[in-house]
């Protein structure tokens, strides 16, 4: 019978470990920039009024 590879399965614990973190951070980074709105946080208490601006960064006109 073969022996256990201890050492492939704490690599593969590590790198799912350090993938999961790597989504968190890229999840909350998303949440961050360009996140849903609705979800409490900012929205129009800045004093803006609440329009959307365009995606692609360029002022609205009109």
């Amino acid at each position: 019978m073969a022996t256990p590879n201890y050492g492939y399965e704490k690599r593969q614990k590590e790198l799912a470990k350090k993938r999961k973190k790597e989504d968190k951070l890229k999840a909350k980074a998303d949440r961050k920039v360009g996140g849903p709105e609705g979800d409490g946080e900012g929205g129009a208490d800045d004093g803006e009024t609440g329009a959307v601006p365009p995606a692609n960064g360029t002022p609205a006109q009109g």
